[in-house]
């Protein structure tokens, strides 16, 4: 990577990978590619390029690709899972035909790209526990169904055009930087800002209920790491299950209180967030990952608890 644009660079992912890049490549080698109405602010206005890219307007990617010299792309532009559900043909448009947009201009431009997928591209009928890299794939939401077909358009354009497509299906992020945006996975993220701020949190999901969970400097490694990779020694593209840790409300709220004793938790279940995550894996194997590009998470539950309080702690008292 010398050269690179990152469309959706203001969102849960994007603000931070874009600060990442620029740490590592430098500032202006990194374009941050925002829709108007979401420009960048503060460092990450200050530290690179930016312009305007909507992903469902291929002349504004490939004019951006030529300005720059692009030769890589991560393609971070989606609906999360709850708000896809509700907007879903604005949900398929963003996720395919803008991943179309992408996948186009990188094969005429000869650009790499990386395209996320997730945990949710999973369905109720693939193995909860474990899931392998290569199993049934038949989710039941459109952010799912987005997920799925864009592993496959990626595979296609890697294999009918010689396009270097790579991804990595994230599990649910946590982040003390960016505030949730309407993921079935956020309340792993607003439990910590509930905490920090003295309030009770009500969570939307019942006990017992495990996802994957990653914490975002893992997320940020991971999506660097994968496009840093040697091809030679990838025999899958799109897309690598990579895991960290999984637990349900109770064992993240139980964690939190080792640290704030008085931290309050009810439930109060919602139904869509709920049912998206019932359709999920409790767990990933992410084997695959690890013995073809060396994949290996550096938090678990407990660390990712101390540095989230540290964090937000400072932000909010401070």
């Amino acid at each position: 990577m010398k050269n690179i644009l990152i469309i959706g660079s203001t969102g849960q992912i994007g603000s931070e990978l874009a600060m990442k890049l620029r740490s590592i490549y430098g500032g202006s080698n990194v374009v941050a590619g925002y829709i108007p109405g979401a420009e960048p602010k503060g460092e990450l206005a200050e530290s690179g390029p930016a312009e305007v890219v909507d992903i469902t307007n291929a002349q504004q990617i490939a004019d951006v690709v030529k300005k720059y010299n692009v030769d890589t792309i991560y393609n971070l532009a989606a609906l999360l899972s709850a708000v896809a559900e509700n907007k879903p043909m604005l949900a398929w448009h963003i996720g395919i035909n803008g991943l179309l947009n992408t996948l186009e201009v990188a094969r005429e431009n000869k650009c790499a790209v990386f395209t996320p997928s997730s945990i949710g591209s999973f369905g109720p009928n693939a193995p909860k526990d474990g899931t392998p890299q290569d199993t049934i794939q038949q989710p039941r939401t459109m952010y799912g169904v987005t997920k799925v077909s864009g592993e496959l358009l990626s595979n296609y354009y890697a294999l009918k055009f010689g396009v270097d497509t790579r991804s990595v299906r994230f599990p649910g992020l946590i982040s003390y930087v960016t505030p949730p945006g309407g993921g079935t996975t956020d309340y792993a993220v607003d439990i910590y800002y509930s905490a920090v701020k003295g309030e009770k949190f009500v969570c939307p999901i019942k006990a017992g209920t495990f996802m994957d969970m990653m914490y975002m400097p893992d997320a940020l490694r991971a999506a660097i790491e994968i496009m840093e990779a040697d091809p030679t020694k990838l025999q899958h593209r799109n897309s690598f299950n990579i895991a960290s840790m999984s637990f349900d409300p109770e064992i993240i709220y139980e964690s939190i209180q080792k640290y704030i004793p008085d931290f309050e938790m009810v439930y109060e279940v919602d139904a869509l967030r709920q049912g998206i995550a019932d359709s999920w894996p409790n767990r990933l194997d992410d084997t695959c990952a690890r013995m073809e590009w060396g994949w290996k998470p550096e938090y678990d539950l407990d660390s990712m608890t101390r540095d989230m309080i540290e964090k937000l702690s400072k932000r909010f008292k401070g």
